[in-house]
């Protein structure tokens, strides 16, 4: 690191930042997000509520972050607006009670809509990295994310320097900023595992107001043993492959998978693990999680692609202590490469992501609780689901014990239209809708997904609805919402 970068506290690093400012930060998953400058900022916010002065940011990440950032933040109401991701309990329920706005984005057209300035000027960036040079090479650790344009397109740049990252994770990354329209090229990516860019980002020298030394892994949360309810899910996913596979509809070489964060997308990668009849793959994803990454050691998974490493610290350090064998299979992407529509259709990719709701017509709601309250927001999951090769999404077909059926008349909210989703899976069974009417999707959807104790009521709302290309009763489409709202149990 260069003298002439000044070494600053977290707090003094904080007081960089004004009241309403435009904040970028590192961060796709926790994995690679700031920790020390929100932390500081947090607690300055604080003093300054109670004196009785305003302080508030405008928060713009590559996605979801860690404790340190988005909880922090938000439990010391120092957030004002949002986007384009979060996962935070804190976070989400003031977004859910209107004291933060939230702007939920495709992953993919973050970087673009920053470039443009949409949500105006970047004051402030905050990124983490284990180095940053002299001219302004900025080696970033465990995520790429938006990290790179932020750098590019903020006033002033803080360097959280992380010395509990290994600097080799870098040595992943592959980053390349796409010039903006109408001068934008194709890419050239023929391969999941093709390198088209550099190993770090750049930034101006003279915009980077100071240096924080921290030492902290990534605040990862755990990650439960697939149940029995998972483990169904990805039997028949697997079933599914196999035999798309055996009929022709898969090359015989396998084609890339993509997999949304959770429980669930973890059972699915285990599942297929086990399979003899599925043959070594590759990723091109945006988050590489811990059940694939045990099928990268084993050789099953021959290398991946992805924009953050969402793992747990032991398998950080697992790829620093064989980083040889590590950076020739895993690739780091800025999100506008790891999403970018045009490679995932030219990949052919397989892309396999969760459901919050799904309807009898194969309309999906990954987002929002009876139409109202979000829970994380679209993520990438639309940026893969739409351009995909295969589009797979999986649910429980009931929560809270049957209270709630996930498969309903009319989704609530929809973030995939029935255009995007080819294939349905709860622990039930599988849909195939290619090549389904309507009539026919809702057939399929209600006898091999939904749970018994709702087939009948779905079987009967259909009956009775009035006639048409999609058949709906739009007096009572909602009727289970609305008892669930009034009684919290859809049936009654």
């Amino acid at each position: 690191m260069s003298s002439s970068f000044a070494t600053l506290t977290a707090e003094e690093a904080a007081e960089f930042i004004s009241n309403d400012d435009l904040v970028a930060t590192s961060g796709f998953t926790p994995a690679g997000a700031a920790k020390a400058v929100p932390r500081a900022l947090a607690e300055r916010a604080k003093r300054l509520h109670e004196s009785g002065q305003e302080f508030s940011i405008r928060l713009l990440t590559g996605a979801s972050t860690g404790e340190s950032l988005d909880d922090r933040l938000a439990e010391a109401d120092a957030v004002s607006w949002r986007a384009p991701y979060q996962s935070s309990r804190a976070l989400r329920q003031k977004i859910n009670t209107g004291k933060i706005d939230f702007v939920d984005m495709h992953l993919s057209h973050l970087p673009q809509s920053v470039l443009f300035g949409h949500f105006g000027k970047i004051n402030v960036a905050v990124v983490e990295a284990t180095e940053v040079t002299e001219d302004g090479k900025v080696f970033l650790t465990t995520s790429v994310g938006a990290s790179p344009t932020f750098l590019n397109q903020a006033d002033k740049v803080i360097i959280e320097l992380n010395r509990g990252q290994s600097r080799q994770i870098s040595d992943m990354a592959d980053i390349l900023l796409p010039l903006p329209p109408p001068n934008r090229c194709a890419l050239s990516l023929d391969h999941p595992l093709q390198r088209i860019g550099k190993t770090f980002a750049q930034v101006d020298p003279k915009k980077i107001v100071g240096i924080v030394e921290t030492d902290q892994v990534d605040e990862m949360g755990g990650f439960s043993a697939p149940d029995e309810l998972s483990k169904k899910i990805a039997g028949y996913v697997v079933d599914f492959l196999a035999n798309e596979l055996k009929a022709g509809r898969i090359p015989t070489e396998f084609l890339p998978l993509q997999s949304g964060v959770g429980n669930v997308a973890n059972a699915v990668f285990e599942g297929i693990g086990e399979s003899a009849d599925i043959p070594d793959f590759y990723m091109y994803t945006e988050v590489l999680q811990p059940s694939p990454f045990k099928l990268l050691r084993s050789g099953r998974m021959l290398g991946a692609s992805s924009c953050g490493l969402t793992l747990l610290p032991e398998h950080l350090q697992e790829i620093a202590d064989e980083i040889d064998f590590y950076k020739d299979r895993i690739v780091l992407r800025p999100q506008e490469i790891s999403n970018n529509p045009a490679i995932i259709r030219q990949l052919g990719v397989i892309a396999l992501n969760t459901a919050l709701e799904a309807d009898i017509y194969g309309h999906v709601n990954s987002t929002h609780v009876v139409g109202q309250n979000v829970m994380n927001g679209i993520g990438g999951s639309g940026d893969f689901a739409r351009n995909s090769y295969l589009s797979i999404f999986v649910c429980p077909s009931i929560a809270k014990g049957g209270k709630i059926s996930t498969i309903v008349p009319m989704c609530s909210h929809v973030d995939h239209n029935e255009h995007t989703v080819n294939v349905l899976v709860t622990e039930q069974g599988l849909a195939d809708l290619r090549g389904l009417a309507p009539g026919e999707r809702a057939k399929r959807i209600i006898e091999n997904c939904v749970h018994p104790m709702y087939r009948d009521y779905l079987r009967k709302y259909v009956a009775e609805s009035k006639p048409g290309h999609i058949q709906h009763d739009l007096k009572h489409c909602f009727d289970l919402h609305q008892r669930l709202i009034e009684t919290g149990d859809m049936l009654g």
